[in-house]
């Protein structure tokens, strides 16, 4: 047995006991062995209504938001506070002095949110429920310990990722001596990931030779992903059946929307791991994926995001999820100020000459399709996130081309260099924070098997802003710059993007036709709207920066400014300020981040006088601005320079990625003003 080791003393910063009743609440009753007790449980219905009004106001702001997952949990995680509240009642000690609740449900913290402000806990209030996902609030797109620590003890958001910490945890409980339980919820489609797999085989292992504090793991199982069924890919029901092989006590919960049924599976799990810590419990719970209305609960994806596009509809949903009960009159009075806020919005004059604009992803898709055209052998290896990289377009287009594997971003890279090996042009998809945090040793091992492959990678930078800091990828170019054998590139309009993807896709091919290795081509853009283009005949180029603006020849001082993907827009706005202001620029939109093209920026530097500003939604350290100025120095170029990106820290969620621009100094605005600087010092 191994010996206990005293750990440093950490404050644990969660808040202490609910300290009043429950404002919306419906009763349950604990099994025999714990006297029959009848628990106070938050009624499940005001969670899915908060979670429904919460959603709306993220959607008026802008902002995407996620209905489907916590109408799935809502009574699993009813009575399970419930219940660990009671228990920490009867021993007159706090919660979290007995146990540890984690969630690695993805798009499902809202649901918690709600469950706390009904209980009071960390001073939420209903009022505070309104500016969820907002610049403005701690309570982010997936919950964040760094901004909410009185509410969340382990931050989430990567599918998979908080369940090998609660494995830690319940070790770090044993190694201690204090032995508090872990309960960690988790989705279906989480369990798809390799890091959770891996604890499916860790947890019962290290519990097995006393390693663990006594766990509960409890899964939300609802077949469903964001793209559609998980058995759309394959199904997880095989893997499920064989936990009890791994190791693990296997409850079955045949209805997790049935509260009391939930609450008896609680105790149950409860007292099997309380008596027995050297086996887990698995506690599988059938959960239907938007539950409580019925268009959401039928849907393909059981309403993973937010369904309702107007606060018009607010009424019928939440009389649907009350089921003919009366609606609290505070959820009502939520909902017309819902309906007067989209009122005024729409009521705003807007211009007659709106510029068209498009998703970058657009011209992903039209590549693709072209190529495949002509007869090239591209495949498409998604996973889960085709609709929101730009690759659904091309599946359906294109049907024996594109294969979804599941919420499993490692696999999707290996796989796709299996595929590579045998001489298709892979094409792998996700959000560029799981693409090189996931598929980065992946990719190492692709380019080492001499197996490259393509990768597009969306949502960039700050551009998946209402998810917040756990998709907010600020280290993309730092993470795969420096992998052999691949180009990193940042597009920045659909033009750009159908352009440079296309020349990649037959540069790639044409290797293969030489007998040489091509390179691997990680292509990183936004999610919002851009313009289709920002020059009239621009010659896209592989190895090319492109010149965007250039007003130098107007006014006596000028500055190169360098910048890429959605920042383009941002530079453009600044070139404007700074004309007003009798400041030239030459704007370059350095789309091969990470292939120095010396013989522009020598050119533009003489033409500025030296003066370069690199402007970036990355952090300062590793960046495209730390790449090219080390570049430019080691050609002996001589630049005077200042760097704009992210200094340090994480991101958070808000409605738009400007906001977040604004927040770190990457806007128009600090892009003039930090040009006037350098030309002042």
């Amino acid at each position: 047995m191994r010996s206990q080791i005293k750990p440093l003393a950490v404050k644990n910063r969660l808040s202490g006991n609910p300290k009043g009743p429950l404002k919306y609440k419906m009763t349950a009753q604990l099994g025999p062995s714990m006297g029959s007790v009848e628990l106070d449980c938050a009624d499940p219905k005001s969670i899915r209504a908060m979670v429904a009004l919460m959603d709306m106001q993220a959607v008026l702001g802008g902002a995407a938001s996620h209905w489907g997952g916590p109408s799935a949990l809502a009574e699993i995680w009813s009575a399970l506070h419930s219940f660990c509240f009671y228990l920490s009642k009867q021993n007159n000690k706090i919660w979290h002095e007995m146990f540890h609740l984690i969630n690695d449900a993805g798009h499902c913290e809202n649901g918690l949110y709600a469950l706390k402000a009904n209980y009071g806990m960390a001073d939420l209030t209903l009022n505070d429920l309104k500016s969820f996902r907002s610049i403005k609030s701690k309570l982010t797109g997936h919950g964040e310990s760094h901004l909410f620590p009185e509410g969340v003890y382990l931050s989430n958001g990567p599918l998979g990722s908080s369940l090998p910490q609660a494995q830690g945890l319940a070790f770090a409980e044993k190694l201690s001596g204090d032995n508090r339980m872990t309960f960690a919820t988790i989705s279906d489609g989480a369990c798809m990931e390799g890091e959770a797999k891996e604890s499916l085989a860790a947890i019962p292992g290290l519990a097995q030779k006393g390693e663990l504090a006594p766990f509960v793991m409890i899964i939300s199982d609802n077949n469903t992903k964001l793209s559609g069924r998980i058995t759309d890919a394959f199904s997880m029901q095989e893997t499920f059946k064989g936990l009890e092989s791994l190791g693990w006590k296997v409850i079955s919960l045949e209805n997790g929307n049935d509260l009391q049924a939930s609450l008896e599976a609680i105790q149950k799990s409860y007292e099997w791991a309380s008596s027995h810590p050297e086996q887990p419990v698995a506690l599988w719970a059938k959960t239907v994926k938007g539950y409580g209305v019925k268009a959401t609960a039928e849907s393909s994806s059981g309403g993973h995001g937010f369904p309702l596009k107007s606060p018009d509809q607010l009424e019928s949903f939440l009389n649907e999820i009350y089921g003919g009960a009366e609606v609290p009159p505070e959820f009502k009075e939520w909902t017309n100020d819902l309906i007067q806020q989209n009122q005024l919005s729409t009521g705003e004059s807007k211009s007659d000459s709106v510029e068209k604009t498009e998703k970058i992803q657009i011209g992903v898709s039209q590549a693709l399709i072209k190529k495949v055209n002509q007869g090239l052998p591209v495949v498409s290896v998604s996973s889960d996130l085709a609709g929101s990289t730009g690759t659904a377009g091309f599946q359906k287009a294109c049907e024996p081309h594109g294969i979804d594997i599941g919420v499993a971003e490692s696999n999707m890279v290996s796989m796709a260099a299996g595929l590579s090996k045998q001489g298709y042009i892979p094409v792998v998809d996700t959000f560029s924070q799981f693409g090189v945090t996931k598929g980065a040793l992946p990719l190492l091992m692709a380019n080492l098997s001499d197996a490259p492959i393509i990768a597009i990678y969306s949502h960039a930078g700050f551009q998946d802003a209402a998810d917040g800091a756990s998709h907010q990828a600020l280290t993309y170019f730092a993470m795969t710059a420096s992998v052999p054998n691949t180009n990193v590139y940042s597009l920045s309009c659909s033009e750009e993007a159908e352009s440079l993807v296309s020349q990649a896709i037959d540069e790639f091919a044409q290797a293969r036709q030489q007998g040489l290795t091509p390179k691997s081509s990680i292509f990183f853009l936004g999610r919002e709207n851009f313009p289709l283009k920002y020059i009239e005949n621009a010659q896209y180029d592989l190895k090319k920066s492109l010149v965007v603006a250039d007003t130098c020849g107007d006014f006596t001082k000028s500055v190169t400014v360098a910048t890429n993907g959605p920042l383009v827009v941002q530079g453009l706005k600044a070139v404007e300020q700074l004309r007003d202001q009798g400041v030239g620029v030459l704007l370059v939109n350095v789309s091969n981040v990470n292939q120095l093209d010396s013989e522009t920026f020598k050119s533009c530097l003489q033409k500025t006088a030296g003066f370069l500003v690199t402007v970036e939604d990355h952090q300062v350290v590793g960046g495209m601005g730390s790449l090219l100025s080390h570049g430019l120095a080691r050609e002996g170029i001589e630049f005077k320079l200042k760097s704009l990106g992210v200094n340090g820290g994480f991101g958070q969620s808000a409605y738009l990625a400007e906001e977040l621009y604004q927040k770190h100094g990457l806007d128009a605005q600090s892009i003039s003003q930090a040009v006037l600087n350098l030309l002042n010092n």
